[in-house]
């Protein structure tokens, strides 16, 4: 069990907005489910999975959904902790496949023939913006998404949010680092238009707590939007997994200053949700 400090004026009085006092005070660091992990090749040349899942053991992280470019080597993250490791299929081989996706009409069918051998819990990340949204091959990404009930991490704008809910208005999908415009009177109304939508806030911190105290317009957010919000770290580059537990540690210190209540759901519960993970009994 590791130690963090936590903030004990975890509610804001109305007309909240001066600098709150913080009493730091070292407990016992709840279990986090980490919602955007990245296991790249450029990670795997230096980290094994032995070494990640040691990672992941040390910053008390109970669950993590991973992707990885190429797919399958989150599925030997996947062999070494299957009660930890949540693998999402990753549609790039390689990471130049970011920019050019949307005109492979042959990736619908390779992503269905993974698809078809089971195990995947989500897929993603798909990076897509506005200029590509009618493209046939993300439409029938979504339709497969829809077909094998899996929820779409997506990095994008908001034009591509509404265009997956033209496609599947029902459609789970986690809305990466907030958005591309991570502002919170967009995002709630987001949320409220389209119920499936869940935000996962990785490298959203600096905005978040720029000062190390939860911004008054996201605080409003996560208290008016408890069931929708989620944390990730976003091990994108090998930088981050070095410095995975400090990164950790800085959304403890954050999430520390919400009610007990809303800092569980969007530390564990709503991933949990998400993904469909069965609470232990």
């Amino acid at each position: 069990m590791i130690l963090t400090p936590v903030v004990l004026s975890k509610i804001k009085p109305v007309g909240y907005g001066l600098t709150a006092l913080f009493i730091a005070t070292y407990l016992s660091a709840e279990p986090l489910f980490d919602a955007h992990m990245h296991y790249n090749a450029a990670d795997a040349a230096y980290y094994s999975p032995q070494k990640i899942i040691q990672i992941l053991e040390r910053s008390e992280i109970k669950q993590a959904a991973v992707t990885s470019t190429p797919a399958h080597l989150v599925k030997q993250l996947y062999q070494q902790a299957p009660d930890r490791i949540l693998p999402l299929l990753g549609v790039y081989r390689t990471l130049d496949d970011k920019s050019h996706w949307p005109q492979d009409t042959s990736l619908p069918e390779r992503l269905e023939a993974e698809l078809v051998t089971g195990g995947w819990r989500g897929i993603g990340e798909l990076h897509i913006f506005a200029k590509d949204r009618h493209s046939p091959v993300f439409r029938h990404i979504v339709e497969l998404a829809e077909q094998y009930k899996l929820p779409l991490l997506l990095h994008t704008d908001p034009a591509v949010i509404d265009r997956v809910y033209d496609i599947a208005p029902v459609q789970p999908v986690i809305w990466a680092h907030a958005g591309t415009f991570p502002y919170p009177d967009l995002l709630a109304d987001y949320l409220q238009r389209y119920p499936a939508l869940s935000l996962d806030l990785s490298v959203r911190d600096e905005r978040i707590a720029p000062d190390g105290e939860i911004r008054d317009e996201w605080y409003d957010l996560f208290v008016n939007f408890p069931n929708r919000i989620m944390i990730g770290i976003d091990t994108y580059s090998l930088s981050r997994w070095d410095n995975y537990a400090e990164l950790v540690e800085k959304t403890r210190q954050w999430t520390s200053q919400l009610p007990d209540d809303i800092a569980s759901r969007l530390t564990h519960a709503n991933a949990a949700a998400v993904f469909n993970v069965v609470p232990e009994q």
